[in-house]
């Protein structure tokens, strides 16, 4: 029986969704998808995005939001993703300054509370997503690890992205059962490769998009169940630690469009009984 819901990561189709919001929607619903997690909402109010999902019968359930747009105006922030029905409100990404061992990761940190306990009051739960440079020794564990031990479960619960756990060396499936009942969102991304390089330098340094960055080579994004992951494993360990969502997650999609992979993705989930 079906125990979560699954979810598209909105930024896979970024090009598209930047040329037609509302058909990137429809699509996906067809697809059998239930919700999904934006990475900003080119454009579009509020009102015209909840409009939208409603329309449509999706839960726009959870954004990526960034530490500068959090500190230029929380109050603000908040009331959007409630207009829009946001559950959940994730920080997808931190520049060099604030990750685990740089100056500024003691504001983040900060940051994190202050914002996590205003989201709390208004009845959104604050998130973190990792990519693999948290998976330095800070104080004995992991950057990561610090992080969550530093903020209570309470204020700031975890969105464990699975390629960068299995891309910094540790296996996914643990590391979700590590926060059993503090992981209501996993993402589920999928690669094959060897560790080098950056394979996420199509993202800026600042967490944004310009277009103009690439993978690398020697790294390539797949359809989830199309790769090196073992999806089943994580997907068990998900569901025995309470996630609430499962969110298909492809920064890049090589010889086929994103939504023909986003189809793929859904299939593999389907398959496994979600």
């Amino acid at each position: 029986m079906k125990k979560a819901s699954v979810a598209y990561q909105i930024f896979s189709a970024r090009d598209e969704a930047q040329q037609d919001l509302y058909a990137v929607l429809k699509a996906l619903k067809e697809m059998g998808y239930d919700g999904v997690e934006f990475a900003g909402f080119y454009g579009h109010s509020a009102e015209e995005v909840r409009a939208m999902l409603d329309e449509i019968g999706l839960k726009g359930f959870s954004n990526h939001l960034s530490i500068a747009q959090i500190e230029a105006d929380m109050e603000g922030e908040i009331a959007f993703h409630k207009t829009i029905g946001c559950e959940y409100i994730a920080i997808p990404y931190l520049d060099d300054n604030m990750r685990p061992g740089g100056p500024g990761f003691a504001h983040a940190i900060q940051v994190i509370y202050k914002f996590g306990r205003l989201c709390k009051e208004a009845g959104i739960q604050l998130l973190y997503h990792n990519h693999d440079f948290e998976f330095i020794t800070l104080s004995g564990q992991y950057g990561l690890d610090f992080l969550y031990d530093a903020v209570p479960s309470c204020i700031l619960k975890t969105e464990i992205d699975t390629c960068w756990v299995k891309y910094a060396g540790e296996d996914p499936a643990a590391y979700v059962s590590k926060y059993a009942g503090r992981c209501p969102v996993v993402h589920l991304k999928d690669y094959v490769g060897r560790r080098g390089g950056q394979p996420y330098a199509l993202v800026n340094a600042d967490g944004t998009d310009d277009g103009t960055n690439s993978a690398n080579v020697e790294f390539e994004f797949r359809p989830v169940g199309h790769g090196s992951q073992n999806v089943a494993s994580i997907v068990e360990a998900g569901l025995a630690g309470g996630a609430q969502w499962f969110v298909v997650e492809q920064d890049m999609s090589v010889g086929r469009t994103p939504l023909e992979a986003a189809q793929m993705s859904r299939d593999t989930l389907k398959a496994l009984g979600i």
